[in-house]
């Protein structure tokens, strides 16, 4: 059985993405509209993690982590949608298995570093309100690297664990995924062997890496508001509300459809569904977090005018 896995493996040189649509004047609309919004995203977050670098207001843990977001996000769109813009110009549509398996890679650490950084974004905050006096000693510069530090590691270990497990099932034809990306589980869906471990690790580690960081967000945020509410002055309690409002507005946007992803049996894999789901918690959050981030945050405004407005005005 191993000899014949290994041979069918092996067999293995190219998959086929069949992504959203062969019509030409779809693929091309669709072409237009995602190269506009990966140029956007790219754009946006790089202007974040520019202001972040060049003004030295920005220069706090809460702002730290936001620029190690942005980076994130532009590296997370980065794997994924240059090759779906591709394959809508050119009809072949395939991606090498080698190439197949570095984009899986990839993709989760980048996925998995996301919410592990949203749970840390949350402790911050936490700190920041609950402990103020004691913030700068317990989000010193050598912690808070340390916590990202600690966030890859968690992201680099799980997707190895995710991609070694997922393609070293024989893969037997025919090998057309039926999503624009080398996705596990629609990869997991071509496997000519029994994937029911498969679902079962799946499931294990989307519960652990899914709902681990949403349950620290969840406490931290419950004794935030908890604190929040005791303050006296309206004006104070609006204020401390409005710096976690944004963080709020991009975890659920994130971690909703990809509960919805990984976190769902196997036999409930819908392609169509999952392609949607998985451009909402890749594409479209990644492009909604530096307008939410920036249009709801005084500091970030005043840093682009600082950057870009009138030099000139007195700091």
């Amino acid at each position: 059985m191993q000899t014949v896995g290994k041979e069918n493996h092996s067999s293995v040189s190219e998959f086929l993405l069949l992504g959203f649509s062969s019509e030409p004047q779809v693929r091309m609309a669709l072409f237009t509209f995602f190269l506009l919004l990966y140029l956007i995203t790219l754009l946006g977050n790089g202007l974040i993690t520019t202001l972040i670098y060049l003004d030295s207001r920005l220069h706090t843990p809460m702002y730290f982590f936001l620029s190690i977001l942005s980076m994130v996000d532009m590296s997370y769109v980065t794997t994924t949608v240059p090759q779906m813009l591709v394959n809508m110009v050119f009809p072949k549509r395939t991606i090498s298995w080698g190439a197949c398996v570095a984009q899986m890679f990839i993709f989760l650490v980048l996925g998995i570093a996301e919410c592990v950084l949203y749970a840390v974004m949350a402790y911050d905050r936490y700190v920041a309100i609950c402990f103020p006096l004691h913030y700068s000693l317990l989000m010193s510069r050598p912690i808070c690297i340390k916590m990202v530090i600690v966030c890859w590691c968690i992201s680099i270990a799980s997707s190895l664990v995710y991609t070694v497990f997922t393609m070293r099932l024989p893969y037997c034809g025919p090998h057309k995924i039926n999503h624009f990306f080398c996705e596990v589980p629609a990869v997991l869906k071509l496997a000519c062997a029994d994937t029911s471990f498969n679902d079962r690790l799946d499931f294990i580690l989307g519960f652990t890496l899914l709902l681990v960081p949403l349950s620290l967000i969840l406490a931290s945020y419950m004794r935030i508001f908890a604190s929040i509410f005791r303050i006296r002055s309206s004006q104070g309690r609006i204020k401390s509300f409005s710096t976690c409002a944004s963080h709020i507005t991009v975890v659920t946007m994130f971690y909703a459809p990809c509960m919805m992803m990984y976190m769902r049996p196997g036999s409930w894999y819908d392609p169509e569904r999952d392609k949607k789901l998985a451009l909402f918690y890749n594409v479209v959050s990644a492009f909604l977090n530096p307008i939410i981030y920036s249009l709801r945050n005084k500091d970030v405004k005043m840093a682009f005018l600082k950057v870009f407005g009138d030099r000139r005005t007195p700091q």
